[in-house]
């Protein structure tokens, strides 16, 4: 027999609200179940059925937290039965205003950008936007998802934040602070994952000291867990204010070395984002000098670093290290 073709959980969705929406006096969770493509190639009328009602309630909360204004409908008589209640969406409840159109390049570049998240934190959210998209009646252009770039995640704890913030959950992690001699266990609200200068962020509330905090991803140390307490809600401009503070960081914390005119270091550091050059001197900004020291010191004795000093012993530490490591 022919294995069945397994229906993308984002097409699932989308057959979901067209069949909502197609209804007036609505559905029954049996009619949607054995009729619904996406329910319906598993659905065994004779077999068990728990599995893919699950399915469809873990659906239902997602389409809620998509926005769309999903209804259950009581039968007369028999309120509170799951079995004889009735679920639609109504058209004029779920449509964009008036005032909000989009054009045939807006709906590319809205679905580019959506295809360009190919893992990570943002797979969920812009797979429930491309459904929602596509829910308003806009085609989603397949032509330019072969030409959309990828943009991976690195950092093993990118994925678990995500499914923390998705789900709403508080998270646990151990985090190596610069010069550290051993990891901190942080417990956290996670808020946003934001990317900044080619690295992972992840924006919080750090529960453990009741503060907001930002972490670098690349300083979680060990697995994240995350936990059944429910994380405080972000808010909705949550990770564009993050990338505020952070490019607010990256404007204010500056360094100045100079490199070998030439060097892989000098055309590195000339064309980083930022970057002013005033004849030798390269004055360079960052938002972790830790971090900086790491990249400056690869470069070797391609680089002189003038300021500022924390910056230079940090580069020299690592030289050090590296020379007490090898003799």
């Amino acid at each position: 027999m022919a294995a069945r073709r397994r229906i993308p959980p984002e097409q699932r969705q989308f057959n979901l609200i067209l069949a909502l929406m197609a209804t007036d006096q609505g559905l029954t969770k049996q009619d949607i179940l054995s009729t619904v493509m996406g329910y319906a190639d598993r659905y065994d009328d004779a077999g068990d059925r728990d599995n893919l009602e699950r399915q469809f309630e873990r659906d239902k909360e997602d389409l809620r937290d998509l926005g769309v204004p999903l209804e259950t409908v009581d039968q007369p008589g028999a309120e509170g039965d799951t079995k004889l209640q009735r679920y639609r969406v109504p058209k004029s409840r779920y449509r964009l205003p008036d005032d909000v159109e989009f054009s045939a390049e807006e709906v590319a570049l809205l679905s580019l950008a959506a295809q360009v998240w190919r893992e990570g934190s943002l797979t969920e959210q812009s797979r429930r936007a491309l459904t929602k998209l596509r829910a308003f009646g806009h085609s989603v252009e397949q032509s330019v998802i072969g030409f959309a770039p990828s943009i991976r995640t690195r950092e093993s704890a990118h994925d678990p934040l995500a499914a923390a913030i998705d789900r709403r959950r508080q998270a646990t992690f151990p985090y190596l602070k610069p010069g550290a001699a051993e990891p901190e266990l942080r417990r956290v609200s996670p808020l946003a994952l934001v990317n900044h200068e080619g690295r992972w962020h992840l924006h919080a509330h750090d529960e453990t000291v009741d503060a907001p905090r930002t972490f670098l991803l690349s300083r979680i140390v060990g697995p994240v867990r995350v936990d059944e307490a429910e994380a405080r809600a972000p808010r909705l401009d949550e990770a564009a204010r993050a990338q505020h503070e952070l490019q607010d960081v990256f404007d204010r914390t500056t360094a100045t070395v100079v490199a070998r005119p030439g060097s892989e270091a000098d055309v590195v550091l000339r064309n980083r984002a930022g970057t002013v050059v005033e004849n030798e001197a390269l004055t360079i900004r960052t938002t972790d000098l830790a971090v900086l020291a790491d990249e400056l010191a690869a470069f070797g004795a391609e680089i002189r670093v003038l300021e500022p000093v924390t910056l230079r012993d940090a580069v020299l530490d690592r030289w050090r290290r590296v020379v007490s490591a090898h003799e």
